[in-house]
């Protein structure tokens, strides 16, 4: 979100240029609000150690990679966000 038009930002999304970069900033700052947003349910749920919440947003977080992989067509995307999602679910459901 905050690094989107610096070079290190664009390298690491595969962007197509700095003036790409630029006239995206926009939507890269809501997709960096949203998973914000998830972080800060999953924070939440572990302090309040309820289970149901922590399904929940390890789900959102695992559809999000699944769409993001697909949508992008980089599978990349699937193995950093959604594979640590299911991992986390997986240890969850088996404790």
């Amino acid at each position: 979100m905050f690094l989107w038009t610096t070079t290190k930002g664009i390298k690491s999304f595969g962007l197509k240029s700095k003036a790409f970069a630029e006239d995206t900033k926009v939507l890269a700052a809501n997709q960096g609000l949203y998973n914000g947003f998830l972080a800060a349910g999953l924070v939440l749920s572990g302090i309040l150690n309820t289970s149901s919440f922590t399904l929940f947003f390890l789900g959102c977080v695992i559809i999000a990679g699944i769409y993001g992989a697909y949508s992008t067509k980089k599978i990349k995307l699937f193995y950093i966000q959604s594979v640590p999602a299911l991992i986390a679910l997986t240890s969850l459901m088996f404790s």
